[in-house]
């Protein structure tokens, strides 16, 4: 299972995918991440499962590499 992550004005903001979404997680980033916005497309695993202190999640924008939100 795959997750995407972009940087917002709060930090990081995570998009996991509806079980009903058909389409593949590359259409799901470039129609759900904002325009402009960076974006990686990563395994659950690496998304913490503590969200205790989600608001302190950081990324370095150097690793959104997947593509830009449309």
């Amino acid at each position: 299972m795959k997750r995407i992550i972009y940087k917002d004005d709060d930090g990081v903001a995570v998009i996991f995918p509806s079980p009903e979404w058909t389409g593949t997680i590359e259409e799901l980033a470039k129609k759900d991440v904002p325009t402009g916005k960076k974006y990686k497309i990563v395994d659950t695993s690496s998304i913490s499962s503590d969200r205790t202190f989600r608001n302190a999640w950081e990324v370095d924008e150097s690793l959104l590499t997947d593509g830009v939100g449309e």
